[in-house]
């Protein structure tokens, strides 16, 4: 019969207490032992004597005729004096498992997208300016397209302007040349009559004098 000594489960629930037994590898935990050799106390500081109880002589008894120790009780046995522990290497203890990396994957990934939502707003008041910027331009060009719009209506209303000061010039012209050609046609009579007048004098002039001739 292989026989082991080890730890044996009491206590209540998140207040465990344990039994440092020895007992038959093939029984349970927490089932049927040989004997009691100590006790453990986890709840206890680890600087208080009360922590661990060890039966030092029955320890060396049963490891003298080949009880094999888990663990924990090598530890125990090793802080006792009693059985040296040999040191352990395992590089893969502090290694986190798939689950644990792939939170780890997945917390630096959130990290990342948090960084990127930080920086972003930084990036924000260039578009805003860009944005004023095509605001500022659209406005220019509206203001262009006004100007240019009275622009032309302006020529346009100047150009019916010139037509109307081209029609009355046209129109003053013509009322002078009539009123020229009216004038001489007025004047014309006029002479006429006076030169009729100097000639009807002459003969009344020339009358006279014949008629003083006759009578001298």
């Amino acid at each position: 019969m292989a026989v082991a000594i080890r730890l044996s489960r009491g206590g209540n629930k998140k207040r465990p207490y344990y039994r440092i037994v020895v007992s038959d590898t093939r029984s349970p935990r927490d089932g049927k032992y040989l004997e009691q050799i100590g006790t453990y106390n986890p709840l206890l500081a680890k600087d208080d004597a009360a922590r661990v109880k060890l039966d030092e002589d029955r320890a060396r008894y049963w490891l003298g005729v080949g009880a094999q120790v888990t663990d924990r009780v090598a530890r125990f046995l090793d802080a006792a004096g009693i059985r040296e522990r040999p040191a352990r290497n395992n590089p893969k203890k502090g290694e986190p498992g798939d689950n644990a990396k792939e939170r780890a994957e997945e917390r630096a990934a959130k990290a990342a997208a948090a960084e990127e939502a930080a920086n972003a707003p930084k990036e924000e008041p260039v578009v805003e300016e860009e944005a004023v910027t095509e605001e500022v331009a659209a406005e220019e060009v509206a203001e262009e397209t006004v100007a240019e719009e009275v622009t032309s209506v302006s020529s346009e209303e100047s150009a019916e302007g010139g037509e109307e000061v081209v029609e009355q010039a046209v129109e003053e012209a013509a009322a002078e040349e009539t009123s020229a050609a009216e004038a001489p046609a007025e004047e014309a009579p006029a002479e006429e009559a006076a030169a009729a007048e100097e000639a009807a004098a002459e003969e009344v002039t020339a009358e006279e004098t014949s008629e003083e001739k006759a009578e001298g």
